[in-house]
């Protein structure tokens, strides 16, 4: 499975209003999240891509990622095409 930068993904769960319904389970294409105690969690939040098919699929609304942004993003944009991944994480050359 492809690993992403470590602990940079914006991917939040609110236990609170999960009620285990499972669908982020069903929708992530990098089996990100499993369940615990009726309750999805994140099992592997480097593997994030930051899709948004969880949050936009969560009939609750318990789940929080800034979908198309991040460093997860441009790595991705980087092996498509051929460069640097350039995320502006406020490095100074901004490259992740």
């Amino acid at each position: 499975m492809m690993k992403y930068l470590t602990n940079v993904a914006s991917l939040k769960i609110n236990h609170e209003k999960c009620t285990g319904c499972g669908i982020c389970l069903e929708v992530c294409p990098h089996d990100v999240f499993l369940m615990v105690e009726r309750k999805a969690t994140i099992r592997d939040l480097d593997a994030c891509m930051e899709c948004g098919a969880c949050r936009i699929n969560c009939p609750l609304q318990a789940i929080d990622v800034q979908s198309g942004v991040g460093c997860a993003n441009a790595i991705l944009r980087g092996m498509i095409h051929g460069t640097s991944p350039q995320c502006g994480c406020g490095s100074k050359d901004e490259s992740c």
